[in-house]
């Protein structure tokens, strides 16, 4: 997923690193919607909501979720 910010600043991060898109058909991906503020990703047909400012953090899910994913990696 590429996130391109006004700031000029693009944040890219493989959907499948994000805990709401992990699953998620790659079709699906492509109906996506911004939040009116602008802080938010929303997929209407998967009911998944991403945080831009926690992407930007390196926040791709919960923490327990998270600290699964780099076990998993780590083994």
């Amino acid at each position: 997923m590429v996130v391109d910010l006004s700031s000029d600043v693009i944040v890219m991060v493989p959907a499948h690193l994000i805990q709401e898109l992990a699953r998620a058909d790659p079709e699906a991906l492509t109906n996506i919607e911004i939040s009116p503020s602008g802080l938010a990703l929303h997929w209407p047909s998967l009911d998944a909501n991403v945080y831009v400012p926690g992407l930007m953090q390196g926040v791709f899910g919960m923490k327990l979720w998270m600290a699964a994913q780099l076990g998993a990696a780590g083994s």
